[in-house]
């Protein structure tokens, strides 16, 4: 595991957060610092990987502790926090209507460090160029997957959650994608948190979060 630069502060700090399932705790008054980066939550299915996304989302509270992103704590400033967060949950059919081409302008809108640049080198990685004017729920589970992909790595996003980002990937976007995230892993001023089993091999991680 690397470790974060000591002059470097952490780009999210969860401290003394109490947060769980309703028949089990993930985090009991527990303080972690997740650097810039590549990070993993890991666990087996039913352990808690995607709420506990949904925490560093700021999306479901935690009981007792605090949350601060680049700064910005959760509990007093909601709005800005989330605004310096990627998060979608690749499970949700909220953007299905939407052609794909459409989905990519409304989050260059929304994401001021957008970058179209990388979305275009993403578009090209994915093979995703014959899908821009489909809408989401036109297409197969694993292009609809590499469409949210190209969508949170071209966010500039302080914090990015990925959700099993290799899930039903062929095997030469999983290629792209291990390629992409090795060079994530150097990102000097963002956190790209992945959940996933494992790690992937080869990538060395700022932090690593594991769920019983």
């Amino acid at each position: 595991m690397r470790d974060a630069s000591p002059a470097a502060a952490p780009i999210l700090q969860l401290s003394g957060v109490t947060y769980g399932l309703p028949d089990r705790v993930l985090f009991e008054n527990r303080s972690v610092d997740i650097p810039a980066g590549l990070s993993l939550v890991r666990g087996g299915d039913g352990s808690g990987k995607t709420m506990t996304l949904l925490l560093f989302a700021g999306l479901s509270p935690p009981v007792g502790g605090t949350l601060t992103l680049k700064g910005v704590p959760l509990a007093t400033a909601h709005d800005a926090y989330c605004r310096q967060v990627f998060w979608v949950d690749p499970r949700a059919d909220t953007h299905d209507a939407m052609p794909v081409g459409d989905f990519f302008s409304a989050l260059e809108a929304l994401y001021p460090n957008f970058s179209t640049k990388d979305l275009a080198d993403l578009v090209a990685g994915f093979s995703l160029q014959a899908q821009l004017g489909k809408s989401l729920y036109m297409l197969s589970a694993g292009t609809r997957r590499k469409v949210l992909l190209a969508a949170a790595l071209a966010s500039g996003a302080a914090l990015t959650l990925l959700d099993e980002p290799f899930a039903a990937l062929d095997r030469p976007s999983v290629n792209f994608l291990h390629a992409v995230l090795t060079d994530a892993a150097d990102h000097p001023g963002r956190a790209f948190v992945i959940a996933d089993h494992e790690a992937p091999a080869g990538i060395p991680l700022a932090a690593c979060i594991d769920l019983a």
